[in-house]
């Protein structure tokens, strides 16, 4: 998988790479729904497996209201990346504006039980990041 996109952070041998869309099909703009669609790619570029904990979100729309998303792992998931491996998932995030962005950090543990931080590189949500078709978000990311 390899995503073509500006938001890409590299933290304690981890790089973390995402691909934000809009999706106006789902979106219902006359009611201020505005769906989000967005790719994380994670590649291991340490020496010795890594595995994805917690996330930490922070998403803030257009009127810089402030919202906190916190759980275990991503899609119900807690995946160990091996060396020189990836891990990818798609999520949404719904705004009730048409602009916002997301940024936060992911918890990873390595196999002796040390955790660590991650970095999610701080990224914009646009309307002009539409997603045009059923490939949409899809076609960057191979």
């Amino acid at each position: 998988m390899d995503i073509e996109t500006p938001y890409v952070a590299t933290t304690n041998g981890i790089q973390v790479k995402v691909a934000p869309v809009f999706d106006e099909e789902r979106s219902l703009i006359d009611q201020n729904v505005f769906i989000f669609l967005y790719a994380v790619e994670f590649t291991n570029n340490n020496e010795i497996p890594v595995q994805l904990m917690h996330r930490h979100w922070i998403i803030r729309n257009g009127r810089n209201e402030e919202k906190l998303i916190e759980g275990a792992g991503v899609i119900g998931e807690q995946p160990i990346i091996l060396p020189g491996q990836s891990f990818h998932y798609y999520s949404q995030c719904p705004l009730d504006t048409p602009t916002g962005s997301m940024r936060g950090h992911y918890t990873f543990r390595y196999r002796s039980g040390e955790e660590f931080t991650v970095n999610i590189p701080p990224f914009f949500l646009r309307l002009q990041d539409i997603l045009s078709n059923l490939n949409g978000i899809y076609n960057p990311i191979n």
